[in-house]
Order: structure tokens, then sequence, then C-alpha cells
């Protein structure tokens, strides 16, 4: 890749990088007081990372039974209540059971 459009790629990511972090702090200076709007703020990060994991999660152990009893571990054990932890390790040890046995 030549150095320039290196550079010029750079500056763009670093420029909207920038944007995006400064925009709220300039456009909304005092609190916020919808509570839609703080509904909204609160749950976005969260619609998001699940809107990227979950069509990995059903790719990710090459069968999709094998990857559904993995997230069917999963939801059990975060309806539990366990942490986030044992809830990663309970998806795992469903997933490699099955593709074990052979599902």
């Amino acid at each position: 890749m030549e150095w320039g459009r290196f550079f010029s790629y750079l500056a763009v990511m670093a420029g909207v990088t920038y944007l995006v972090r400064m925009l709220p702090l300039a456009v909304l200076r005092r609190k916020i007081k919808s509570r839609f709007l703080l509904s909204f703020l609160y749950y976005a990060p969260y619609a998001v990372l699940g809107a990227l994991t979950f069509p990995d999660i059903l790719y990710a152990t090459g069968t999709l039974p094998s990857a559904l009893l993995g997230l069917a571990a999963a939801l059990a054990a975060a309806w539990l209540g366990r942490p986030l932890l044992v809830v990663a390790l309970a998806a795992s040890a469903a997933a490699v059971l099955a593709r074990l046995a052979g599902i």
C-alpha cells in the first residue's frame, strides 16, 4: 500500500473516531431528561453487542445442533443468574460435549 493512501485512510479514521466522541459533548451540554433517550443510550451497547455476537454463536462449532445446544446451555446458565465466566464455560462445555457425541 502506498504511504500517501495509508495516511489518508488513517486521517479519515482518526477524524471519524474523534467526531463520534466529540459530538455528544458539544451537542448535549445539559443533562438529558428524556426517559426514552436515556433508555436508548443505556440499552444500545447491549443491543449492538448482541447483534454482532449472535450470528457467530450459530456458526462457531461447525454444526448447527451443537451450536444450539451451547446456546441453550448459555441461556439456561444466564437465566439462573450465574456469572459470565460460568455462562461461557457452560456453553463451551455443552458445545464440546455435543461435538464429541457426534451431534
